[in-house]
Parts: structure tokens; C-alpha cells; sequence
């Protein structure tokens, strides 16, 4: 295996909560899929796991070197809690056609989050050529 790219990104979780506050679902459903929408809503301050997510998509993105956009959108790239804990990526339309397309095996993401800020790293990993 080798490495496709790396990726990180920081962000400030009151922006998120205003932006949450001010545009409500429009934003969630524009950033988020219901997976993931599910899941931080739960929690005891969504906010926090809204802007992890966020964080965990700009990072993702940056390991693709594809940014947000056409061959990767919002809801094509999704983080799942998985069943150890550990956040899980899934791929879906463009997002998934050009993993396949350049070889990239899987994409491992690392979560974290404080009371001001989240933030996210994010490897992509390529299968051998």
C-alpha cells in the first residue's frame, strides 16, 4: 500500500453551531447526510460532532487533492462511528467513481474535538500499481 495523500483540517465549532442556529436544516441537510445527522444529533452538544464532521470532510477532501466540489461533495463523503468506535469513512457517487478511478483503497480518518474547536486528519491510501 502507499500513500495517495494526507489531509487536516481545524475548525471553530461556534461557527458551526451559528451556522446550525441561523440556516437549521437547509445547512444540515446541505453538509451532512442522515446518517450522520442521526448520529450527532444525539449527542449532548450535536455542534461539537457537526464541526468534527466538517473538519473530517475538508481533510478528506485535502487527501484527494479534489477539495469540496465535483468530485467530491458534501453528501458523497460520509463519517460513520464505527462498531470499535473509531470513525469510519464510506464513499458514495463522484466521491466513490474517482477513488476507484485513481486506486485508493481506503481513506483512514482521526477525529478530535475540544469545547472551542474540532479537528480532523485524514490519510487516503492507494493499492500498488
Amino acid at each position: 500500500m502507499m500513500i495517495y495523500g494526507i489531509g487536516i483540517d481545524v475548525v471553530e465549532v461556534d461557527r458551526i453551531e451559528a451556522a446550525i442556529e441561523k440556516q437549521g436544516e437547509l445547512f444540515l441537510r446541505k453538509l451532512f447526510t442522515q446518517k450522520e445527522q442521526e448520529y450527532c444529533s444525539r449527542q449532548k452538544r450535536p455542534a461539537l460532532h457537526f464541526a468534527a464532521r466538517f473538519a473530517a470532510k475538508e481533510a478528506v477532501s485535502k487527501a484527494l487533492g479534489t477539495g469540496i466540489g465535483g468530485q467530491a461533495g458534501w453528501l458523497e463523503i460520509e463519517v460513520i462511528r464505527g462498531e470499535s468506535g473509531a470513525p469510519t469513512m464510506f464513499f458514495h457517487g463522484n466521491a466513490a467513481d474517482f477513488l476507484t478511478a485513481e486506486g485508493i483503497a481506503s481513506v483512514q480518518v482521526s477525529l478530535s474535538h475540544a469545547r472551542d474547536y474540532a479537528a480532523a486528519n485524514a490519510v487516503a491510501i492507494r493499492n500498488p500499481v
